[in-house]
């Protein structure tokens, strides 16, 4: 029996590429002064590489950017706190986020988030998207002093919604932080597909949210 969803959040429930992309491009535009001798293409692409889907922290991302494109005239802490302060306001959700999350709510399902991050830019980017409401449990890695696949954030997060592991979906788009580490603490897990990884061994995959609503269904 289906009790229980658990969610990742960049990749799974926040189109991070696209939402990433936006930023950038919207960054070039603002800093303009500082950054138009770089050739905007170079420069989008570069950042994307360093950033490495999310895993590089931007302080790193930025003190490259400085040194391989020659930027005088702003800081990495400069450009550190523009990204925390205007990410939140580019960020996409993936099609039928919403849809997806009241529809289990009417199911009677307990909605979770575990995200591996920084705690309030990840809060900001929940907000964001609007769901925040939707859930009992919000575990980021920062504030929890533990990061996926470590099983102890898992464990926290079904002891939080009072719901076995075996109740519960995860649902989240890396095969190791997400699949593997959700399937060793007896959870369903469940792949949100993602091109960028190929051969994924979960116990079910999705393409889009809302196929989420008849997996449930039928688990039950």
């Amino acid at each position: 029996m289906v009790n229980a969803v658990l969610f990742d959040l960049d990749g799974t429930l926040l189109n991070r590429d696209e939402s990433l992309k936006n930023f950038i491009l919207d960054q070039y535009s603002r800093l303009q002064d500082g950054l138009g001798h770089i050739n905007k293409k170079q420069f989008t692409e570069r950042f994307i590489t360093l950033d490495n889907r999310g895993y590089v922290w931007k302080d790193k991302v930025y003190a490259q950017l400085i040194e391989e494109f020659d930027i005088q005239d702003y800081t990495v802490n400069f450009l550190l706190e523009d990204y925390i302060k205007h990410f939140k306001n580019h960020c996409i959700p993936f099609p039928n986020l919403i849809v997806m999350l009241r529809k289990l709510q009417k199911l009677g399902c307990s909605l979770g988030i575990i995200s591996n991050g920084m705690t309030e830019f990840q809060l900001h980017n929940i907000r964001a998207l609007g769901i925040e409401s939707y859930f009992q449990t919000i575990l980021i890695s920062e504030k929890e002093g533990l990061r996926k696949p470590d099983p102890l954030i898992f464990q926290k997060a079904l002891e939080q919604m009072k719901v076995s592991a075996n109740e519960c979906l995860f649902v989240g788009d890396h095969p190791e932080n997400d699949v593997r580490a959700s399937k060793k603490v007896g959870m369903t897990s469940v792949w949100k597909k993602d091109t960028y990884w190929d051969n994924i061994i979960a116990d079910y995959t999705v393409d889009d949210l809302i196929e989420l609503i008849n997996l449930v269904e039928e688990l039950r």
